[in-house]
């Protein structure tokens, strides 16, 4: 009805590549398909334990864990006696017949005939015990190799994967857009600016300006890259370095932008319920909200959110922006994302365009996460008009001519387009249920953090 080809989770045709394996080895994840049969498989040592004359190796390759059991009636002397040389994340490749195990994590074990030694690892500065955020942030290359660490970054892949699935298989061409650029998008407060020969470039704040001039040579497209906030901000839902998908539509107004915004986060969510259930199980998350995260998203003005907040009693000024709290205050009353349109101008961006019936209101969007998660959505529809937009870049003191590009879009086949932006962190936080964004991405960049 909406005129958006609704791509369900076991609809979506993809090619039957062969999965390469070694002659030699093969992973935990593939050993479902080798019950009975002798496998070997490289990988670290990440816990031992004993009952006299059988031992255990759980053995990690990053696709997962395995339990390898040495007894020593089937073995050599030499590889029985390597649970006393052993330490937590000595490499080793192991050989062994696959079995199932229902108690086992994964549901099957490895009966180890053989098990070669490529180096036995220093005393491991993480270990099974407790450790201090500042520890692990210093130690981070090395807490990436832990159970609840490694599963959320494989969330964070699978989340990756849909929004390229979602955006490929909807007709929409990936648009890399520049990190270096020689004006801001939202604001000259938070740019990274940095030295470009004889003149300043800064880091990107989006890739949505030229989103926009990509849609109009392409329809519909998406930006999807690192993008960079020097906000002085030390809340547990900041990065300074985050990663966003931005996708552009030409002939789109903001009703079918909310449309095609609720229709991708349902996709991603739905899709990582089916690809991430061992993932989501280590992380003990409760899936129940998550399930209910189908079409259609509840869509509130920015007044009727107001409206919440004053009734909640909260000490909300109306014309200013939400904060953490009141985007928490706001979710609660949901059941799944919101969607809260038409925004006071003043505080939207130059860009944006006004609505028809009430110039002080911009046809903005922001969906709000459930649970506490904030904001994962921002967008809307950009003004179409050169004079209006031009007047708008005046009143907001930006200079003209390095946007000069960006107004020749309005002269040479302007039309109503409209996009948005999703942080790939914040949703990855929300679909794992990690109350810290810093655990969303491999290695992050916060204010106080760049190593």
């Amino acid at each position: 009805e909406d005129g958006i080809r609704d791509i369900g989770v076991t609809g979506v045709q993809t090619c039957a590549l062969p999965i390469y394996v070694s002659e030699m080895t093969t992973t935990i994840k593939q050993l479902k398909d080798f019950e009975g049969q002798e496998v070997t498989l490289n990988g670290w040592v990440y816990n031992i334990r004993s009952i006299g004359k059988i031992w255990f190796l759980i053995l990690r390759d990053g696709t997962g864990l395995v339990q390898c059991v040495v007894v020593k009636a089937e073995t050599d002397e030499a590889i029985f006696n390597l649970e006393s040389e052993l330490t937590q994340e000595s490499s080793v490749t192991v050989t062994g017949m696959v079995r199932a195990e229902p108690r086992s994590v994964g549901g099957f074990e490895l009966g180890v005939t053989n098990i070669e030694v490529h180096q036995i690892a220093e005393e491991y500065p993480i270990s099974h015990k407790e450790h201090g955020t500042d520890f692990l942030m210093n130690n981070r290359h090395l807490w990436l190799r832990s159970k609840n660490q490694n599963a959320i970054l494989r969330v964070r892949h699978q989340v990756i994967k849909a929004t390229r699935d979602f955006f490929d298989d909807n007709g929409f061409t990936l648009m890399d857009s520049p990190i270096l650029t020689g004006n801001s998008v939202e604001g000259t407060s938070t740019l990274f600016e940095l030295e470009y020969f004889d003149r300043s470039a800064y880091l990107t704040q989006s890739g949505q300006l030229y989103g926009e001039a990509s849609a109009m040579a392409f329809g519909n497209i998406y930006v999807f890259g690192p993008t960079f906030r020097a906000e002085k901000s030390k809340t547990r839902r900041h990065l300074t370095e985050f990663w966003m998908v931005e996708p552009e539509m030409a002939y789109c107004d903001l009703d079918e932008n909310m449309t095609w915004a609720e229709k991708y986060v349902s996709y991603v969510v739905q899709w990582c319920l089916e690809h991430c259930k061992e993932e989501l199980k280590i992380l003990e998350r409760d899936t129940s909200g998550l399930e209910k995260v189908v079409p259609p998203f509840p869509r509130i003005t920015y007044d009727e959110a107001a409206k919440i907040l004053q009734e909640k009693g909260t000490d909300f000024t109306y014309g200013s922006d939400f904060g953490g709290t009141d985007e928490t205050i706001i979710s609660e009353q949901f059941d799944r994302p919101v969607m809260i349109h038409r925004w006071p101008a003043e505080i939207k961006a130059f860009y944006m365009k006004r609505d028809v019936n009430n110039d002080n209101l911009a046809l903005g969007v922001d969906m709000i996460a459930p649970e506490g998660y904030g904001e994962i959505i921002g967008g809307g529809q950009r003004e179409d008009d050169h004079d209006l937009l031009l007047g708008r870049i005046k009143e907001h003191k930006l200079p003209v001519e390095p946007l000069q590009w960006y107004l020749d879009l309005r002269k040479y086949g302007s039309v109503p387009h409209s996009g948005f932006g999703l942080g790939i962190e914040r949703t990855v936080g929300w679909i794992t249920g990690v109350k810290h964004i810093r655990e969303t991405i491999p290695y992050p960049r916060t204010m106080y953090r760049i190593d």
